[in-house]
C-alpha cells in the first residue's frame, strides 16, 4: 500500500514540474513577456533553463524513493543492455551536434543584447532541421534520450515510474512543440510530418524494409 502511496505521490509533483515546463514553453507566454519587455526576452531562456532545472531538482529531492526492483537483468545479458545504452547515448550525442547548444542554454541571446544586435522575435531563434537524425524521426533528441534511460539493467519502481512518466511527458510535449512549429513553418513542416515519424521511427524502418 506504501508503494502505492509512493508512486502516487512521485505522479502528482512530476505533473507539477510538467506543468510549470510546459507553461512557460508556450508561445502565448513568450508574447506576453516580448510585448512587456521587449528584447528583453533575449534573457528568457537562460532564466527558463534555471527554472526548469531547479524544478527538477525540487521534484527528485521532495519525491519518494520507493526501492522494490521491478525487474533485474542476469549476467550476462546485463552486459548487451549496457551496451544497447551506450549505442542509445553515441545517439544522443549525434543529435545534439545538430542542436544550436549556446542558443539551446540561452548564452547566444545574451551576448547578443548586450551586443546590440539581437532581433528575434522570441527567445530563441527556431529552425526547421531535416538533415542528419532528424531524417529519422522528428525529435531525436527524445527517441535517444528515452531508449537511454529505458535501457537500463535494472529497475527500482521509482526509476520505472519515472521513466514511464518521462516518456510521456516527451510524448505530450512533442505534440504541443509540433503545433507551435506549424504555426511558424506552416505547409513546409506539414509536409515534413508526412514523410518522418514523430519520436518512434516507424515510417524509416518501414522504407528500409521495403
Amino acid at each position: 500500500m506504501q508503494t502505492l502511496l509512493d508512486v502516487f505521490q512521485i505522479i502528482l509533483l512530476f505533473f507539477a514540474f510538467a506543468f510549470i515546463h510546459s507553461l512557460m514553453a508556450s508561445l502565448k507566454i513568450k508574447s506576453a513577456i516580448k510585448e512587456k519587455f521587449g528584447n528583453k526576452i533575449a534573457f528568457y531562456r537562460l532564466i527558463y533553463n534555471l527554472i526548469s532545472f531547479l524544478t527538477f531538482g525540487l521534484f527528485l529531492y521532495f519525491s519518494p524513493k520507493p526501492h522494490q526492483i521491478v525487474y533485474e537483468i542476469p549476467y550476462p545479458y546485463d552486459f548487451i543492455i549496457f551496451g544497447l545504452q551506450i549505442l542509445a547515448l553515441l545517439g544522443l550525442l549525434w543529435s545534439i551536434k545538430y542542436t544550436n547548444w549556446k542558443e539551446f542554454l540561452g548564452v547566444s541571446q545574451i551576448q547578443k543584447y548586450f551586443n546590440q544586435n539581437y532581433n528575434e522575435q522570441w527567445d530563441e531563434n527556431y529552425s526547421l532541421r531535416k538533415d542528419g537524425p532528424y531524417q529519422i524521426c522528428r525529435h531525436p533528441i527524445y527517441l535517444f534520450s528515452i531508449l537511454f534511460i529505458a535501457l537500463k539493467p535494472y529497475m527500482t519502481v521509482f526509476y520505472f515510474t519515472l521513466t514511464l512518466l518521462i516518456i510521456l511527458y516527451f510524448y505530450i510535449g512533442s505534440y504541443f512543440e509540433e503545433k507551435k512549429l506549424e504555426l511558424l513553418f506552416g505547409r513546409e513542416y506539414l509536409e515534413y510530418k508526412n514523410q518522418v515519424s514523430r519520436i518512434f521511427p516507424i515510417k524509416w524502418l518501414v522504407k528500409r524494409l521495403i
